[in-house]
């Protein structure tokens, strides 16, 4: 035998365990029954709303992806909105942020579109923060916008009261529960 043939034998020897185990396989690559593959991406398909995910994902208490949905809602609209600052500013107080928190609903607030839910908002942030007189005034702003329709506004400003009538040296108690209040009709609670 020539130098040429033997160099190749041992890689024929490789060759065969794995024909060995190909043989043995159930079809290959094709799908047997029962079994479960994920569907091809579908490119002529409508895109989907990034808020209203990022919404649900706030619903879910998912907030770094309900953040990652609001920056993908900002690219795809190209600026960033009162809806898209709201829901940034409470995924970012579900993470216990409130400085940024508090940041992005002051600039919400700003805005002359503002609603009432983002007044609402900035309430409960500010109560997460400690900031209870400014909260209370914050409340009854977004109560007197909202003509008192809204239940969960009515709630926090109650509760804001309250605790802002409490000394400090009494306890709190921990079943005051804010609620922030979504551009729809969900609501999401905040415990203190």
């Amino acid at each position: 035998m020539s130098a040429r043939k033997k160099r190749h034998r041992p890689a024929t020897w490789l060759l065969i365990p794995f024909l060995g185990i190909a043989a043995c396989s159930t079809g290959g690559f094709s799908a047997s029954e029962g079994q479960v593959y994920a569907p091809g991406v579908d490119l002529q398909a409508e895109a989907v709303d990034q808020v209203e995910t990022g919404h649900r994902l706030l619903a879910a208490g998912q907030y770094e992806l309900a953040i990652s949905a609001f920056n993908r809602a900002a690219l795809d609209r190209g600026k960033i909105d009162g809806e898209i600052l709201s829901g940034l500013g409470s995924a970012n107080l579900g993470l216990g942020r409130l400085g940024q928190a508090e940041a992005l609903m002051r600039r919400v607030v700003k805005e002359e579109d503002a609603l009432p839910e983002d007044w609402n908002n900035l309430g409960v942030i500010l109560m997460e923060a400690g900031k209870t007189q400014e909260a209370v005034e914050v409340f009854r702003r977004a109560f007197a916008m909202d003509n008192g329709e809204s239940v969960a506004i009515r709630d926090n400003l109650r509760l804001a009261i309250e605790k802002s009538e409490i000394p400090a040296t009494d306890t709190v108690s921990s079943e005051d529960n804010y609620k922030l209040v979504r551009h729809g009709s969900s609501e999401f609670v905040i415990s203190p």
